[in-house]
């Protein structure tokens, strides 16, 4: 204390006082004046360590300055498969304020694996001898500055090692922390997002479909189902290796088709769905030539999850009969149909549409995951008389035990006629009735208005409605005309204001409405089956089948997805690819570069010219992070711990596609 308040003092002279002879029954060494000096900077670097405001002024400082760093680690060979996935990685530092969630567990997963060294560094690294940036931060901190007095050169030991020693290391755990965490955040959204749009995507409908799960040796498992869902028959086709039994596989097929009136085809893209939808097409055209007129359409679906499904317990209560191999199929011919009412009997983590799912918290991923089912669900609504339980388990109120006793309640007693008869179930109370009874639709029952989201409670306000009209509510549910004459006000009450009201007259205009776009299909061109058979310059049709955060991948009937970099999505500037594209949008693309060796698609929506602007918009180009470009701010007097900027411009959008092509590895883990 004493040197540190006057550094005018000779500091060996000050330790004279304080040295002990050796072999003291303490045990400390402190027979010397250096020794005792050592003690000194350990007790003011332990004291200095310890003061918060330092210490979160260097972590704010490191954050929006310091560099994540990553390198090879030693021992390992960058051209060894599982090592060379990272190799945008190699030789890799950008400031770990702006690194996005998807490199930044990039490296974490590296590191993890003891493939990459990762670490935080300063912005600009000191010259030998002379102190760092951080250093100087501490001594500013600290209100102190080499001066040339006695003690000044104690001091500075006593900085530098408070920032090498007890600093550096459990700050660059706190930041890395702080990155993870944030990255998992984006990564939750990213997933959290796409499942939205993948159960949001659009029904086929009551239309009669047949499920295709290919394989090879083991066959082609098929499996049709009704308007309703319903398994009506199963097959095992043998079209590819060994047996290569094509013409019986269509003959089957085409006897199934005929039997039951299919008219779409469910190809899930597993192994062998390239060869299986090309059986899939030799079948229509079949068909178009025995039966004039006859219009079947094919889209490949993914399979994600669908092998969970027919291992679950709930597959085999629901197809006791069936062999585990079929379920499949049938799991693949119902996500058609209606995606939502299939995919919330898997396992959202196992639908695959996440960015780095096994590297961030499961359980924060869990629940937002099981947040977004149930939103959708409750945005949709459920068909009470048809909905299974896994899909009544996601409404609002109901428990799994209770979703059971709903469909036992069902199948004792036959269709729900009301939304009250759902009090007639055991374990359904009042409260309970409250929660689910908007979200639960019942189609033909004696009330029209149980068919919507009108919520039973305000049933009476609508008859308020009716009687205002003087026209029963068949003559209004769904007239526009009537609806807009009244007056929302008119209504309102000390229970029901005015934004409620205005609810149920919009919903009075639309009843039972799908938030659900309408069902399409891709387009694929014509002789376009696999990847040699594209060229640069096509444009052509294809279904988004992820969407993340440098990117959007696009299924063109190829089998292999191609990329449309985050640059090539628009003309203008996009931060995130959400705000183009959707899981399941059709969308069209032009082919900017085919690699067949490494099985990579280069695209681009950019089709025509961009609009001509006076305000010369901002590039939406990838921005490559090289150190040795950055310059270096400062003078002589060192650097002023400011902003690091200075990105140089970037390649082209060809390599900007390889380097996000690159973490696709990653991704799709």
């Amino acid at each position: 204390d004493r040197l540190w308040a006057d550094p005018s003092l000779d500091p060996h002279a000050q330790a004279q006082a304080f040295t002990q002879p050796a072999g003291t029954p303490e045990g400390t060494d402190f027979s010397t004046t250096a020794a005792v000096l050592d003690g000194v900077r350990d007790i003011l670097s332990e004291r200095w360590a310890e003061d918060a405001g330092l210490v979160q002024s260097l972590r704010e400082w490191l954050w929006q300055t310091g560099l994540l760093k990553s390198k090879l680690a030693d021992g390992k060979d960058e051209n060894q498969v599982d090592v060379s996935k990272f190799r945008d990685y190699f030789a890799y530092d950008e400031p770990i304020g702006r690194v996005p969630s998807h490199r930044a567990l990039a490296v974490f997963r590296g590191r993890a694996l003891e493939m990459l060294d990762a670490k935080l560094v300063l912005p600009v690294e000191p010259e030998p001898g002379q102190p760092s940036l951080a250093e100087g931060r501490v001594a500013n901190y600290l209100g102190w500055s080499h001066s040339q007095r006695p003690s000044d050169d104690l001091i500075r030991k006593c900085v530098a090692w408070t920032w090498r020693v007890k600093l550096s290391l459990s700050i660059e755990r706190d930041l890395f922390t702080r990155l993870r965490e944030e990255a998992e955040k984006v990564a939750i959204k990213v997933f959290a997002d796409n499942l939205r749009d993948l159960l949001l995507a659009a029904p086929a409908g009551p239309r009669v479909v047949m499920g295709l799960d290919p394989g090879i040796r083991t066959g082609v498992k098929v499996a049709v189902v009704d308007t309703t869902g319903k398994l009506v028959e199963t097959a095992t086709v043998y079209p590819h290796e060994p047996r290569k039994d094509w013409d019986g596989a269509l003959f089957t097929l085409a006897k199934l088709s005929e039997k039951h009136g299919v008219n779409l085809i469910a190809i899930g893209n597993g192994t062998a769905s390239r060869e299986t939808d090309k059986l899939a097409a030799d079948l229509i055209k079949q068909l178009a030539k025995l039966h004039n007129g006859v219009e079947i359409q094919k889209v490949v679906v993914s399979e994600a999850g669908a092998s969970v499904y027919s291992a679950s317990e709930f597959a085999s209560q629901e197809m006791p009969d069936v062999d585990v191999s079929l379920r499949g199929a049938a799991s693949i011919a119902r996500r058609l149909q209606d995606p939502l009412a299939e995919l919330v009997k898997i396992d959202p983590k196992s639908i695959g549409v996440g960015q780095y799912q096994h590297d961030v918290n499961q359980s924060d991923l869990a629940r937002t995951l099981e947040s977004v089912v149930e939103d959708c669900v409750n945005a949709v609504g459920v068909d009470l008389n048809t909905a299974s339980v896994p899909l009544l388990s996601r409404v609002s109120g109901l428990s799994g035990s209770v979703a059971k006793s709903v469909v036992r309640w069902r199948e004792a007693n036959g269709a729900f006629k009301s939304r009250q008869d759902l009090l007639k179930v055991t374990g359904l109370g009042a409260k309970t009735f409250e929660q689910s009874a908007g979200f639960l639709r019942i189609r033909g029952g004696d009330n029209p208005l149980d068919m919507t989201c009108v919520h039973p409670e305000t049933y009476p306000l609508v008859e308020q409605i009716i009687l205002k009209t003087a026209k029963p509510i068949q003559d209004i549910m769904g007239r526009s005309e009537v609806l807009k004459t009244l007056q929302p006000s008119t209504f309102a009450n000390a229970q029901f204001g005015v934004i409620t009201v205005k609810d149920i007259l919009i919903e009075l205009e639309k009843p039972g409405r799908d938030p659900r776009p309408d069902f399409k299909v891709a387009r694929f061109n014509d002789g376009v089956d696999d990847i040699k058979d594209l060229k640069e310059g096509m444009i052509l049709e294809g279904t988004v089948s992820n969407v993340a955060a440098f990117g959007a991948f696009i299924d063109l009937g190829v089998h292999q997805d191609g990329l449309v970099h985050v640059s090539q999505l628009s003309h203008k500037f996009v931060t995130d690819a959400r705000e183009v594209v959707k899981t399941g949008e059709i969308v069209k693309v032009q082919v900017v570069e085919v690699d067949v060796v490494r099985k990579r698609i280069a695209l681009t929506m950019k089709l025509g010219e961009a609009p001509a602007r006076k305000d010369r918009p901002r590039d939406n180009r990838f921005e490559g992070a090289g150190r040795d470009q950055r310059p270096r701010s400062g003078g002589p007097g060192g650097h002023t711990g400011g902003h690091v900027a200075g990105y140089t411009s970037a390649p082209a959008a060809g390599s900007a596609m390889a380097s996000a092509f690159a973490k696709l590895q990653n991704l799709k883990k």
